[in-house]
């Protein structure tokens, strides 16, 4: 379709006529994300609050549609970068996020414990180095107060604020420690995330240990880097009634850390009422589990 075509198109969204309006939205949606500037100019050359808030529904289903088939390709394609498949989840929420501007930032973080890091360290000594510059230097803390608010649970947000729940914390904290070469891997507790020391001292691949005996400790990024051992997880497990399982104890797989924090999300959305929102990530997870499946 010519620009002429489509934006006469997009002047028909203010139809009153409801299939009009929906049979305009698909066409545009089939065109994907060339639409969007033509949009975005509409919108910007519009006094029309109806038509605006229509060509921003469609940005968004549009932008939606395309995250779904990034996150599902990321999955089978590219999982073992971590960092990408946080960044794709805050782009549901922040579609026009700054990658450079995360990716800095956590060089930066990065950078200031490598400094202070010393090839003889042990395991535990490297863990201690790391937990004095992200809590210590860069105030990193658990969001005690506000727990289930959506913005825990965003990168780029967590980043911002040096707030956010277990998981997020987990996962900016391992994704800094394999970047110094730390085999720290996520661990899916019931109820809780933190993660494990893998007890390899080799070059981070993409591979994960498969069974507890490899892990040499756990840390929980949430309560400042403490460090525990199994003994810890059975007594948690026990508080909760939970029979212990083998998977509680071992690293899981970046797909499934991404899936769990869909699911925080869709709960936290949920408890706001915002159906909508809980709705599409919902489907989001489906689509993603669909693609990968499991946990």
């Amino acid at each position: 379709m010519t620009d002429k075509e489509i934006k006469a198109l997009i002047s028909l969204l203010d139809d009153q006529d409801q299939e009009v309006q929906e049979h305009i939205q698909d066409k545009l949606l089939t065109l994907g994300t060339e639409v969007i500037p033509l949009l975005e100019d509409a919108w910007g050359g519009s006094f029309d609050a109806i038509l605006q808030e229509r060509i921003e529904e469609v940005i968004h289903k549009i932008q939606f549609e395309v995250l779904v088939d990034e996150v599902n390709d990321w999955a089978a394609n590219n999982s073992s970068d971590l960092l990408e498949g946080a960044i794709l989840i805050a782009k549901y929420q922040y579609p026009d996020l700054s990658i450079d501007k995360i990716e800095k930032e956590l060089e930066r973080i990065k950078r200031d414990a490598w400094l202070e890091m010393n090839d003889n360290y042990t395991a535990l000594e490297k863990v201690r180095v790391l937990n004095k510059v992200f809590f210590g230097m860069h105030n990193f803390n658990g969001n005690t107060v506000n727990f289930h608010a959506p913005q825990n649970s965003y990168i780029n947000t967590v980043l911002e604020t040096r707030k956010g729940n277990p998981l997020l914390l987990c996962i900016i904290y391992a994704v800094i420690a394999n970047q110094l070469k730390m085999p720290v891997y996520g661990v899916n507790l019931p109820e809780h995330f933190v993660l494990a020391y893998k007890n390899e001292m080799e070059e981070i691949k993409p591979k994960l240990p498969t069974e507890a005996k490899d892990i040499l400790f756990y840390i929980n990024p949430f309560s400042k880097g403490t460090v525990f051992d199994k003994k810890e997880i059975d007594s948690f497990l026990k508080k909760l009634k939970i029979e212990p399982k083998e998977f509680f104890y071992q690293p899981c797989t970046n797909v499934d850390i991404i899936k769990r924090l869909l699911r925080n999300l869709i709960y936290s959305y949920d408890k706001l009422g915002h159906t909508e929102k809980s709705e599409e990530l919902t489907h989001m997870l489906k689509q993603l589990s669909k693609t990968v499946p499991g946990n």
